[in-house]
């Protein structure tokens, strides 16, 4: 099974889902660096370009390469789940974790990224404000677990996902004791 680390931009994927990986001695991949190397530049090009759709079709090629590892965790775009098409390939081969926290505290973290609106003419606030109102529930709908990613640590954080992840059933896969003995060590 893998690990697919969901939210909106700035919720942590790529942040913590690295640490997670690293934690858990598993491999870490991170859509949004998947695609800006298969094009050989930054995918904010591809949108300015090519527009959105351009952008969904390559997404949803990187999920279905993404669906055929194994003991990953990978961190998605921050739209990804929005898309039932991303999700039937996915879903089958792992859980998927949405990582929330509040709309100032993503933008906070992104600010400085100056990432592409889905909502033209919006500043980077009301971008993520409009997007979060109108498809919040997709990301609930999407998530086998939903973890808040602004009131920890990022140490503590992974340490929690870690646990989470562990107990899972659905991870026996994930040789849980081969970890604890690592950690151990």
């Amino acid at each position: 099974m893998n690990v697919y680390l969901c939210g909106m931009i700035g919720s942590g994927k790529t942040t913590i889902g690295k640490r997670l990986a690293e934690s858990l001695g598993l491999d870490f991949f991170d859509l949004d660096t998947e695609m800006d190397s298969r094009l050989g530049h930054s995918f904010h090009e591809l949108v300015r370009d090519r527009g959105w759709l351009v952008f969904r079709e390559l997404e949803y090629d990187i999920c279905r390469s993404f669906a055929s590892r194994t003991q990953a965790i990978i961190g998605l775009g921050g739209g990804t789940v929005r898309y039932a098409w991303n999700l039937d390939v996915l879903r089958p081969s792992g859980r998927i974790v949405l990582l929330e926290a509040e709309i100032g505290t993503l933008v906070d973290r992104v600010r400085a990224a100056d990432r592409p609106r889905v909502n033209a003419g919006t500043t980077l606030e009301e971008d993520v404000r409009l997007l979060w109102e109108r498809e919040g529930h997709k990301y609930y709908r999407a998530a086998d677990f939903i973890y808040r990613s602004d009131e920890k640590s990022v140490d503590e954080e992974v340490g929690d996902l870690r646990n989470l992840l562990t107990g899972d059933p659905l991870f026996a896969g994930l040789e849980a004791n081969r970890f604890y003995r690592k950690f151990e060590t």
